[in-house]
């Protein structure tokens, strides 16, 4: 009798534990390249505000730019048993043992903000479109330079969204031969690298007209150089919308943004796990559209928040 309801004392504990972690709802992870920019952190906190709405949480990690760690990380969610993984890879191609590992323990990925070289191991990836982000920098330039000039840019290479921006700018000066590309250079999108790399470029290119930053950090950084060196009428665009570029614009230190929107990515991103998670199909490529900013709209954007 005793062994009996030891027996019956164990099962209760059993079920009793299921039930717990069921109550518990559904574990997310979430890994972005680096979150020493704001722009991941607005995108983060949508996440995490949407997950958590429905009971659920979110694990968010940091691999400040290492693709090494960042594979790591996925591994580890991986083996917690996360029952999804938002992921913005440090390096697109780089990421790949990262997502085989997901892959292979039936964990769906959804890229937010920047897609992965091998697209067949995610379920969903939620972007800006990058290409028109690009695109509309360019034409804005076409309209301020009739004449041309020298154009700079500062890319990510490693990223699928700096390789969307860079491209459809890249194409823009192709297209019209009175602009040259006198430099072109990586800033990782971080102010601290693109601040010292355009000290250098002043040197070389004092008659530069035009820069082009893969984001706003980028833009800040080259900002910041060529004030130190009392150097204006150059014209800079960036890519995010952040509210330090709208501020930026609005006091005439830079000539446009294409504006993101971390918190949409963040949501809809959210809302294709869960549909996914349910069985339903979705979308591949789900893309956000961009619109540039300039000193003749930015007001109505305001300059305090992100979109």
């Amino acid at each position: 009798m005793k062994k009996l309801f030891v027996l019956f004392l164990a099962v209760v504990v059993v079920f009793g534990a299921f039930g717990v972690a069921g109550a518990q709802g559904k574990k997310f992870g979430a890994t972005y390249m680096t979150m020493n920019n704001p722009f991941f952190g607005v995108m983060n906190d949508a996440i995490k505000a949407a997950v958590e709405a429905n009971g659920d949480t979110l694990i968010t990690l940091d691999p400040a730019l290492d693709a090494v760690k960042q594979i790591s990380q996925i591994e580890d969610m991986v083996a917690q048993g996360v029952d999804a993984i938002f992921l913005n890879p440090v390096d697109w191609q780089g990421v790949a043992p990262g997502l085989l590992a997901a892959h292979e323990a039936g964990i769906p990925i959804i890229n937010v903000d920047a897609a992965v070289y091998d697209e067949d191991y995610v379920a969903c990836i939620v972007a800006s479109d990058n290409l028109s982000a690009g695109l509309l920098c360019g034409e804005d330039m076409l309209k301020r330079l009739p004449k041309g000039g020298k154009a700079i840019i500062l890319g990510h290479p490693t990223t699928k969204t700096g390789i969307d921006r860079i491209a459809n700018f890249k194409k823009v000066v192709s297209e019209h031969p009175e602009f040259t590309i006198a430099i072109e250079d990586s800033s990782e999108g971080q102010l601290e690298i693109a601040m010292p790399k355009m000290e250098n470029i002043i040197q070389a290119h004092p008659d530069m007209a035009v820069v082009m930053c893969v984001n706003d950090p980028t833009a800040r950084g080259v900002i910041q150089a060529l004030k130190a060196a009392n150097m204006s009428g150059v014209l800079i665009y960036g890519v995010d919308g952040s509210p330090d570029a709208k501020k930026a614009i609005k006091e005439g230190d830079m000539t446009g943004t294409a504006a993101q929107s971390p918190i949409n990515i963040g949501k809809i991103g959210v809302q294709m796990a869960y549909k996914i998670l349910a069985g339903e199909k979705v979308e591949k490529h789900v893309p956000v559209p961009v619109t540039l900013i300039t000193a003749e709209n930015v007001d109505e954007f305001g300059v305090d928040n992100w979109q």
